[in-house]
């Protein structure tokens, strides 16, 4: 074996500012579930985007907004993560491939648990809206990403944050149009949905670093 240890997921260099964003999203993600429990209809701050309980979006968006929308349905996610392991594989990362894993499936493990308490609904009883799944996945993979260019060398911490703000961003930006456009969700809906993503995202990866280190044959604990 290589007496090289992999890189951590989570770059040192951003590991305090990380932290701070996943708590102040954490908070974000409770302020709104609360203010919008039990809601059936958008509320102040939706309305000043859009009618959310209309499918507004005409051709030739409205393809745009359904193919954005299956990059969030099941069949769309698997290929994604499946691409995004695929590559960590190639590049000889295996703490990397289990980031792209655990990290997506952590964020919408946590926006399942989160729909039935905050029972906020779109479009009728039983179509629970709050947070956003498909936003929180597609920003998750995009955070997973963006992390792993971040924590290559010679990327500073400065270029780093900005690399991942963005990625963040984008995602959020693209899959909460097309939520909101296809009438599936209210903005703040999708508002949650990227905020979770924020919150479940650097801890998922402090998480399988800790692991890494403490696995024989793995990290910095690995054998020379």
């Amino acid at each position: 074996m290589s007496g090289r240890s992999e890189a951590a997921v989570l770059p040192p260099p951003l590991r305090a500012w990380l932290g701070l964003v996943a708590v102040l999203a954490a908070l974000a993600v409770v302020v709104i579930g609360v203010l919008y429990a039990g809601h059936g209809e958008p509320g102040t701050v939706d309305r000043w985007f859009v009618d959310p309980t209309a499918d507004s979006v005409r051709p030739p968006w409205r393809r745009v907004a359904l193919a954005t929308d299956f990059l969030g349905e099941p069949a769309g996610a698997a290929t994604l993560v499946v691409a995004a392991v695929t590559g960590c594989l190639l590049l000889r990362r295996p703490r990397a491939a289990v980031f792209a894993v655990a990290a997506p499936g952590a964020a919408v493990a946590a926006v399942t648990l989160l729909k039935p308490l905050v029972g906020r609904t779109i479009h009728g009883e039983g179509n629970l809206s709050y947070p956003s799944g498909h936003t929180a996945f597609l920003t998750a993979l995009a955070l997973v990403v963006a992390l792993l260019a971040a924590g290559r060398p010679g990327v500073g911490r400065a270029a780093g944050a900005a690399l991942v703000l963005a990625a963040a961003s984008a995602a959020g930006v693209a899959m909460g149009w097309a939520q909101v456009a296809l009438g599936a969700h209210y903005p703040t809906d999708v508002l949650g949905g990227w905020c979770a993503a924020l919150a479940v995202v650097p801890a998922t990866a402090w998480l399988v670093d800790r692991a890494a280190t403490r696995t024989p044959g793995t990290g910095r604990g690995a054998p020379r």
